[in-house]
């Protein structure tokens, strides 16, 4: 069976870039990544940063399944202003955001975060909460450049395993070392 590699993070395709290497770069870099090990990529089925991982991905040959916080496709486009064409299926929960992020993040063996602000949050403390294994791709800004500090303020006990890595391809081999461990 195939791991379920769940990407989370920035919408919009702002953020903070690291020594010279711009997020777009990061983002195409984290979905080739994806596609290079042959995992099930989720995501949020939305814009921005995560947008790219999951276009490039998918478009690399990863199979792409968004799961979307409409009820059809319809709402998910009139009504949340979001793309079809980068997954391969989209689930429609007709949840919300809220209620969506709880889905993708249970959905999924590791949790990768790409930046990120609030609707990341939720979603970082829902893997958290969950004992997930949480990649956080550092230099990216947001939620992923602050995910030590969010657990060494707020963190509770939980199995989560969280780890840090600016490399896209480092990052996803430790998160996959550790799922494999976790799950055997």
């Amino acid at each position: 069976m195939k791991i379920k590699v769940g990407v989370m993070g920035s919408a919009s395709e702002t953020g903070k870039p690291d020594a010279g290497q711009t997020l777009t770069e990061k983002a195409e870099a984290l979905g080739y990544a994806v596609a290079k090990r042959e995992g099930l990529l989720l995501t949020g089925a939305t814009t921005g940063l995560v947008y790219l991982v999951g276009k490039t991905a998918h478009d690399a040959g990863s199979f792409h399944i968004g799961i979307s916080p409409a009820a059809n496709q319809q709402e998910h486009v009139d009504l949340y202003k979001l793309p079809l064409d980068a997954c391969d299926a989209i689930v429609y929960t007709g949840f919300g955001l809220k209620g969506r992020n709880v889905v993708l993040v249970r959905s999924c063996d590791i949790v990768l975060f790409i930046a990120g602000s609030m609707g990341s949050l939720n979603e970082f403390t829902i893997a958290h909460d969950e004992g997930k294994v949480i990649g956080c791709l550092t230099g990216s800004g947001g939620v992923a450049d602050e995910a030590d500090q969010l657990v060494q303020k707020f963190g509770k006990r939980t199995p989560a395993r969280v780890f840090q890595n600016e490399d896209p391809d480092k990052l996803i081999d430790i998160c996959l070392e550790a799922a494999t461990f976790k799950q055997a």
